[in-house]
């Protein structure tokens, strides 16, 4: 993707890189001691936010052989001058010595989880603990957990909070895939610049939040190319389409939509809502009689149609509610037919990424023009009509591998719903949003989502872009409408001109 969005993750090689040029200007132990520091900060800070205070409280370190289990045991040291229970239960015969001894001598308990004894004792400290700090594993190691790792996580409960060090033990570091055992982390401390497990699901779940800690490893993130990005409030305020004085209707852009049918006629009413909610200037409707009744309704403003034969329009929405069973498939191909950018979801997702294939150019620097929109199921079923087979469970499994799958096929940009979204366009370039509240997951928001991207398209905005956008305001109008209770489809789209006023509005 040519556009470069402000967060961005970055593999172990450009880490271990900053961190070989950091060692010119530190030693290697003021490094491992900024990186305790931080850790015990933040385990501070939650057990301050949960408990109202930290003194007395159990903390219970998980600890590896490598460096992540030096920096937890030091962090362990600091959380002691703070007045928390240390203890430490070593996962293996082989430690981190400098830092083993520091926390030995300040005084912390010590189980040696490879020996039997140990690992009854270190599963019983943590059953009491009040937080746990993972340094199981670092950036080098394979994903999934071995014993007796896999043991002591089944022993943390629940009310325990988990701190990971630099990331959740047992996560693939390059591709967010969890194949075995983890420890999911409430709050991960990661050094330098995040990692792409923290952006990629399923890890980017069992991240928690993120917290990065410079502790002075200089990664020039303006130089260096990033495994995969995100967009920030910044981002989606600069690129943002504005209304310019002199503009009309036609100007700001106009939207042809292919949504609803006998059976899903709401769909209609959520898709074009969406559209009229982000800004575009005028939405011209193709459907059946039910659902264009109910699209007056809900939106009077929007131009009604049978069928889309001499369409003015900039952009397509096409697919939310399709049933296959009236005119709306010949309006689909229509649509994918007339040449201009669009975005497909639900009963149009399979039509667009077999017209593309077939018939998208592929000259060098082409930008593809539309957008599909699966969730992991829709997915696995366009990649199978495509000749390259895959179930739901392979897609969830593998998100980010199948997404730039059906990418590259198919010549569109993929926008994977989930918990974390994950947009891919056909050269292999990654964009993750994890804006969304879980109350977003309920029936009809995909259809208010692809009327954000068509409006953003229509507007002129570029398909990865309006992806990306749209991704990131849709799940900020959940959030907004939410305000941590239940919402339903159409609660979302109502928000989203505030989302966007406030957006607009922010100048820092």
């Amino acid at each position: 993707m040519a556009t470069t969005w402000s967060e961005r993750a970055f593999g172990a090689e450009a880490i271990g890189d900053a961190e070989v040029a950091a060692l010119a200007h530190a030693t290697n132990a003021e490094l491992m001691d900024r990186a305790a520091h931080a850790v015990a900060r933040e385990t501070l800070a939650e057990l301050r936010a949960h408990h109202g205070h930290a003194r007395g409280r159990a903390v219970v370190l998980l600890v590896g052989s490598g460096k992540n289990g030096g920096d937890a045991l030091l962090a362990g040291v600091y959380l002691m001058r703070a007045g928390v229970n240390v203890d430490a239960v070593m996962c293996s015969p082989d430690t981190y010595e400098p830092a083993f001894a520091a926390f030995a001598a300040a005084g912390g308990g010590v189980h040696r989880a490879h020996e039997a004894p140990g690992l009854a004792s270190g599963a019983q400290a943590l059953e009491a603990s009040d937080a746990v700090i993972d340094g199981v594993v670092g950036l080098g190691a394979r994903p999934g957990l071995r014993e007796p790792a896999i043991t002591l996580a089944q022993a943390v409960p629940s009310r325990a909070i988990v701190i990971a060090v630099d990331l959740a033990s047992g996560v693939d570091v390059a591709t967010g895939e969890t194949p075995g055992d983890f420890i999911a982390a409430d709050v991960t401390v990661t050094f330098s610049a995040p990692k792409p497990c923290h952006f990629l699901p399923p890890a980017a779940v069992a991240s928690g939040r993120v917290a990065v800690a410079t502790v002075g490893v200089p990664l020039d993130v303006a130089a260096a190319t990033p495994d995969l990005s995100r967009a920030t409030a910044a981002d989606v305020r600069q690129r943002w389409p504005m209304p310019r004085r002199g503009d009309h209707k036609y100007t700001r852009g106009v939207l042809g939509v292919v949504a609803g049918s006998v059976q899903y006629p709401g769909a209609a009413v959520l898709a074009v809502s969406g559209a009229w909610r982000t800004g575009v200037g005028m939405v011209r409707y193709w459907g059946p009689a039910r659902a264009q009744d109910l699209v007056l309704a809900a939106r009077p403003e929007t131009v009604c149609h049978d069928l889309p034969h001499d369409a003015q329009v900039q952009a397509w929405l096409v697919g939310p509610g399709v049933a296959g069973d009236d005119d709306q498939p010949a309006a689909v191909m229509l649509a994918l037919e007339s040449g201009l950018p669009g975005v497909a979801d639900a009963g149009a997702i399979e039509a667009c990424v077999l017209h593309q294939r077939d018939h998208a150019t592929t000259s060098p620097g082409q930008r593809p023009h539309w957008v599909v929109t699966p969730h992991a199921g829709e997915l696995a079923h366009a990649l199978t009509s495509l000749g390259a087979p895959a179930s739901r469970a392979d897609v969830e499994s593998q998100p980010v591998v199948h997404a730039r799958r059906l990418a590259e096929l198919a010549k569109v940009v993929v926008l994977l719903k989930g918990a974390v979204t994950l947009i891919c366009d056909p050269t292999g370039s990654v964009v993750s949003q994890a804006d969304a509240p879980a109350w977003l997951a309920t029936a009809g928001a995909g259809d208010v989502l692809a009327g954000v991207i068509g409006s953003l398209l229509a507007s002129g905005v570029d398909p990865v872009e309006a992806a990306v956008m749209g991704a990131y305001v849709h799940a900020n109008a959940a959030r907004a409408a939410s305000l941590g209770g239940p919402i339903v489809a159409l609660d979302v789209a109502e928000a989203i001109p505030r989302v966007v006023r406030a957006l607009l509005a922010t100048t820092t």
